[in-house]
């Protein structure tokens, strides 16, 4: 704690123009700052005689001098969340400093951002530690990320701030409109090409690879510079690297669309360490052709955000190898937020009663459900129907695609079936892959044959069963009906 002076023309200044208690709150917490000012000027401005209290406070905030260390250290970590969340867009870690590098202006402000946040902190020099910086900072860059989507980098890049009398600094970066101009202007590029010159070759080899002039516009629209990779040392070479691995070449189209951003990446500095990090995880090299096709994103992501959902898997209890095959069936869970999406949902699975790491290593798709939007609408569709609680963490524990089905499509119709059959309910519970099988194609059928036959069958066998191993089951329960009647039902069903 450092003590300062003060000339007696600034206390005077101060005792005549304030209060006594507004003149002590000053002293306090001039005297819990952490730095050394050299005059009364650099603490706070006191213009005429009479203002209120609510105004000197503004003042002094407004024009206190941040500790430097202080302020540095709070620009560091301004500036590792930003690199955080960049990353998170797709950029890769050099991309992503070398735009912070450019970013001073938008620094600047989310600091300003942190400091108007916790004015009551800084009025008693109380330093914010890291979470509570993260968690002022984080929502906001997430708020202008929902505003300005593809074209958050640029907003970055570009952001200026300009004083305006009588209110805090204010955004003025290039207009969104200007943003967004950049959309129509790559989409014409491809799409009206001049009839005068040449094609464009990046254009005609797209067309040649089998992509349509809506594809190649979509996949612009997705990502503008898209239109401006070079053929020779972008394009090209991501085409013919995902044709060794095995992708076949009708399929390279729609992963271009999906993932245009792709073109972009360092095949050998960002792509390939990437596919290796995956291995070594577990992901089966020889199944990459289709891993891609699933989720052409997956090696676009940082790794850091890919260590992090594997981390997650390993906190659930998955082992190394339900990690590589959870990664190889379901690759897309790398783009889901471990804290947003995959967390949460782990989180509820483990209060309905349901072994987390069973289910996801069973069906991945699982944690990638929304709660409010499926899982709680599937759970209640069961309880609304006499399900105990206990019944529906069986059923989603031996089936856990269940959680997975539409409402609308599959349980309501084929409960509803169900309840033509004539099994109880604990049959069900035994059974939840009821759900999972057709209704008209194999449901309906084989439950009439049987009725038509008069046996009764339990719903597991009657519908597990291959279509030759149906017959067996039917010799097995039948009496003096000939095989031959069996067979031609079973064949015109």
């Amino acid at each position: 704690m450092f003590q300062f002076g003060f000339s007696k023309m600034a206390m005077k200044t101060l005792s005549g123009s304030c209060s006594s208690d507004l003149s002590s709150l000053f002293r306090g917490a001039f005297y819990v700052t952490r730095t050394r000012f050299t005059s009364p000027e650099e603490v706070f401005s006191c213009r005429g005689i009479g203002f209120s209290t609510d105004s000197c406070v503004h003042e002094l905030f407004n024009s206190r001098v941040d500790p430097p260390k202080l302020l540095s250290a709070e620009k560091k970590e301004a500036k590792s969340l930003l690199s955080l969340f960049l990353m998170q867009q797709y950029l890769s870690k050099a991309a992503a400093a070398r735009t912070i590098n450019k970013s001073d202006h938008f620094i600047n402000h989310l600091i300003s951002r942190l400091h108007s946040a916790h004015k009551s902190r800084y009025l008693v020099g109380r330093e914010l530690i890291t979470l509570e910086i993260r968690d002022t900072l984080n929502p906001y860059l997430q708020s202008l990320l929902e505003e300005h989507g593809n074209f958050i980098v640029d907003l970055v890049k570009n952001f200026r701030t300009a004083p305006i009398e009588g209110k805090p600094a204010l955004l003025v970066c290039r207009s969104h409109s200007s943003l967004d101009s950049k959309k129509p202007e790559a989409v014409s590029y491809v799409s009206a090409p001049s009839p005068a010159a040449d094609p464009c070759p990046q254009h005609s080899y797209l067309l040649e690879l089998g992509m349509d002039l809506e594809q190649i516009k979509l996949a612009t629209r997705r990502c503008p510079s898209f239109a401006n990779y070079s053929l020779e040392r972008k394009i090209k070479p991501l085409v013919e690297f995902l044709l060794d691995l095995g992708v076949a070449k009708s399929e390279i189209p729609k992963i271009l669309v999906q993932r245009p951003h792709l073109c972009g990446h360092c095949i050998s500095g960002k792509i390939i360490p990437m596919m290796l990090y995956l291995e070594d995880m577990g992901v089966d090299k020889k199944q990459w052709a289709k891993v891609i096709f699933r989720s052409p994103g997956l090696l676009s992501h940082s790794m850091q955000k890919v260590q992090a959902v594997v981390n997650f898997l390993l906190e659930l209890g998955l082992s190394g190898d339900s990690i590589g095959k959870v990664l190889t069936r379901f690759p897309r869970i790398v783009c889901y937020s471990v804290e947003d999406n995959l967390r949460p949902t782990a989180e509820y699975l483990k209060r309905l009663g349901v072994n987390v790491a069973i289910v996801v290593h069973r069906f991945p798709a699982i944690l990638c459900c929304s709660i409010e939007g499926h899982l709680k609408l599937v759970t209640k569709f069961f309880y609304e129907r006499g399900f105990r609680v206990e019944e529906v963490s069986y059923m989603v524990s031996r089936f856990p695609n269940l959680c997975g089905l539409s409402l609308t499509e599959s349980l309501i119709p084929k409960w509803e079936f169900f309840l033509t059959m004539g099994y109880s309910k604990s049959e069900l519970v035994k059974f939840s892959h009821y759900f999972g099988y057709n209704l008209e194609q194999r449901i309906r059928p084989r439950f009439a044959l049987v009725q038509e036959l008069g046996l009764k069958i339990r719903l597991n066998l009657m519908l597990v069963r291959l279509h030759c191993d149906f017959e067996k089951v039917l010799k097995m329960n039948r009496k003096n009906i000939p095989v031959d009647k069996v067979s031609s039902h079973t064949e015109s069903k």
